[in-house]
C-alpha cells in the first residue's frame, strides 16, 4: 500500500470552479485528486479528468463514503454511483469520511463492506478519515493495520494533533493532513513569514513542507493556477530542525472542522 505525498483537495469546490481547479492542477503536474460523496463534485471532477486527456493510469483518485452510506446495504451501491460520476471503474482509495455518529452503524459493518468493495475491484485501497486514537484502534482491531492505507485528519501548524500522530506512528498508520493551510490562516503568520523569507518561499509552502517533512500526505486546494503551482513546489523545500521546532510552538489546538452532530469526541 502507498499513497502519494501531494494531491489536490476539492472541498467546497463545485461546478466550473472545481472543473477549472482540476484542469489547472493536472496541467501543472498534479496526479492525485481527493474528493468525497458529500462534496457534490464527483461528476464535475469526472468531466474535468475526461477533458484533460490525462490517462486514468497516471491518476490516484480518492473518494469518501458519507455517513448515510455506511451500512452493508448502501456502501457498495453508493460507491458504484461515485465511480459512475467520476467516469472510472475504480478509485485508488476509499475512506470512511466520518465515524458513524453515535455508532449508529457499527464500524465493523462499514469496514467489512469496504473490504468487499476492495475485493470486487471497486477500490484499490481503503482507509479512514477523522478517526481519533480510540476509533483508529478499533479499526485496526477489525481489519488490521496493514489494511488501513491512511487516516485523513485535520493537521495544521495550529492543530498539530500530536497525540494522534504519535499513536498512528506507533501503529504504522500513515496520516494525510487536510486543512494544512488552516483556511489560509497561515498566509499572514509572522513566524511562518520569517521562515519563508529565509527559504525564498511563501508561508503556504512552509506549512506544506512542515507537514510533508513529518511524513504526512497533503491535499491543499486552490482555484488559481499560480497558487496550485506554488503549492506543488513545496515538495522541494527542506526545513531545518530549528524551523521545525519554531513551527511546533504554533500549536494551539485550533480546529477548523468539527461539524456538530457528526464530529467524534476529539483527542
Amino acid at each position: 500500500m502507498n499513497i502519494p505525498a501531494f494531491g489536490l483537495g476539492t472541498f467546497r469546490l463545485q461546478g466550473q470552479t472545481v472543473i477549472g481547479s482540476v484542469r489547472n492542477a493536472l496541467d501543472v503536474g498534479y496526479r492525485v485528486i481527493d474528493t468525497a460523496q458529500i462534496y457534490g463534485n464527483e461528476a464535475d471532477i469526472g468531466q474535468a479528468i475526461a477533458e484533460s486527456g490525462v490517462p486514468r493510469s497516471e491518476l490516484f483518485l480518492t473518494t469518501k463514503i458519507w455517513i448515510e452510506n455506511m451500512s452493508a446495504s448502501t456502501l457498495i451501491p453508493s460507491l458504484r454511483q461515485s465511480l459512475e460520476k467520476l467516469r472510472t471503474d475504480h478509485v485508488d482509495l476509499t475512506l470512511i469520511h466520518w465515524p458513524s455518529p453515535g455508532g449508529a452503524v457499527p464500524l465493523k459493518e462499514t469496514l467489512d463492506a469496504l473490504r468487499e468493495a476492495q475485493t470486487d475491484g471497486l477500490t484499490s485501497q481503503i482507509g479512514v478519515s477523522n478517526f481519533t486514537t480510540s476509533l483508529l484502534a478499533e479499526a485496526i482491531a477489525v481489519v488490521g493495520r496493514e489494511n488501513i492505507t491512511t487516516n485523513q485528519v485535520e493537521i495544521s501548524p495550529y492543530l498539530q494533533n500530536r497525540k494522534l500522530a504519535v499513536f498512528a506512528r506507533e501503529q504504522g498508520i500513515h496520516l494525510t493532513s487536510y486543512m494544512t493551510l488552516a483556511y489560509g490562516g497561515v498566509l499572514n503568520d509572522p513566524l511562518l513569514g520569517e521562515i519563508a523569507t529565509a527559504h525564498g518561499a511563501t508561508p503556504a509552502q512552509i506549512a506544506l513542507a512542515w507537514a510533508l517533512q513529518q511524513g504526512y500526505a497533503v491535499i491543499p486546494s486552490s482555484t488559481r493556477r499560480e497558487n496550485l503551482q506554488s503549492n506543488l513546489n513545496a515538495v522541494n523545500i527542506v526545513l531545518t530542525d530549528e524551523d521545525m521546532a519554531r513551527i511546533a510552538t504554533l500549536d494551539r489546538g485550533e480546529r477548523q472542522a468539527s461539524p456538530e452532530g457528526i464530529a467524534p469526541e476529539w483527542d
